[in-house]
């Protein structure tokens, strides 16, 4: 998993057609017979597909260039060309694909499955049997194959989850990842140990809930500062955010502020998702009043308190979670 990768340049190119054949018909008996040269097969096409067993984009690291098969010629005898095989380039859902020069957005995939015809490939070119006329009866006219098309791509990937923690390194994300789900993340008593974005699922009785741990912010991260600034665009795509505060920390005061302000520098669309403030670590010394400091200095924010080792506070923020998503998802019917 160490190996992550979220974005890579690939060069997709379709097949050409088959050219057209010049041919005539010589059988036995038939000594004046007809033109016969078959059309050029069709060039194959440039096909993503989405797979649903991908995560990142590694493969695509290791494979830059996808070439579709070039239509065969026709043949005397009126034998079309065979069709070119298209070529199918893997994706994991929640990838978006953009034109590697201009950074104009091709294709967002989000959630969607199946397939996606980005390029076609060239038409294959007719035969002499299509030139044949009252005035010219033995037509030595065939048309060559169309080129296919070539295109340089940026291929990004966003990751799909519904809630994203946010906070400063050491904040206790990736311990409540592994308390909710069954996911391992890297755990330990250093910053940024989180390199790389952890997703696992919260079960909510029927309901699956995906929660993407991201790599710790630090001030100025909407600048480039830190680790923080280059996955803030796998939240982009949540329903709501939980900003994690430490507890512990002497700036846990200023720390909600701090995390809002860079990320509202980064897309005022995530400080519009809906939010809940959570204070971590609620285990240790002198936290329990700092809880009550944080609600009392944000009255109109959801505030709440856990500990993922004694559990103190875990099946509160569950549920809140649970309404988290459902708030969000009732604000998207309302705008559709």
């Amino acid at each position: 998993m160490q190996k992550f990768a979220d974005e890579a340049l690939i060069e997709v190119s379709s097949g050409n057609g088959g050219n057209g054949c010049v041919a005539f018909r010589r059988e036995k008996y038939v000594p004046m017979g007809g033109p016969s040269g078959g059309d050029g097969g069709r060039g194959g096409d440039v096909v993503f597909e989405v797979r649903r067993n991908l995560r990142t984009l590694a493969h695509l690291r290791y494979k830059q260039h996808f070439k579709a098969e070039n239509g065969r010629d026709g043949e005397g005898s009126q034998r079309y060309g065979r069709n070119g095989e298209d070529v199918i380039v893997p994706v994991p859902p929640g990838t978006v694909l953009k034109d590697a020069d201009s950074g104009t957005v091709i294709r967002d995939f989000g959630m969607d499955e199946g397939r996606f015809v980005f390029l076609k490939g060239g038409n294959g070119g007719w035969g002499n049997i299509h030139f044949k006329s009252s005035v010219n009866q033995a037509p030595r006219k065939a048309l060559p194959g169309k080129p296919g098309e070539n295109r340089r791509l940026k291929v990004e990937l966003q990751v799909m989850a519904d809630v994203g923690f946010v906070g400063f390194p050491n904040a206790g994300k990736s311990s409540l990842l592994e308390r909710f789900t069954n996911a391992r993340p890297k755990i330990a008593p250093y910053p940024f140990t989180t390199k790389i974005p952890n997703l696992g699922v919260l079960t909510l009785g029927e309901r699956d809930i995906i929660l993407a741990d991201i790599p710790g912010l630090i001030e100025g991260a909407s600048g480039g500062a830190g680790l923080g600034i280059r996955f803030l665009k796998h939240i982009s795509r949540t329903a709501g955010l939980a900003f994690l505060i430490d507890l512990s920390e002497d700036n846990y005061r200023e720390a909600f502020s701090v995390l809002f302000k860079e990320l509202e520098a980064f897309s005022p669309d995530l400080v519009a998702k809906p939010r809940i403030i959570v204070g971590t670590k609620l285990d240790l010394e002198e936290t329990g009043s700092r809880l009550a400091e944080l609600r009392e200095q944000y009255p109109r924010e959801e505030v709440l308190g856990i500990s993922v080792f004694s559990g103190e506070g875990i099946p509160e923020l569950a549920a809140a979670i649970g309404r988290l998503v459902n708030t969000a998802e009732a604000g998207e019917k309302e705008e559709g």
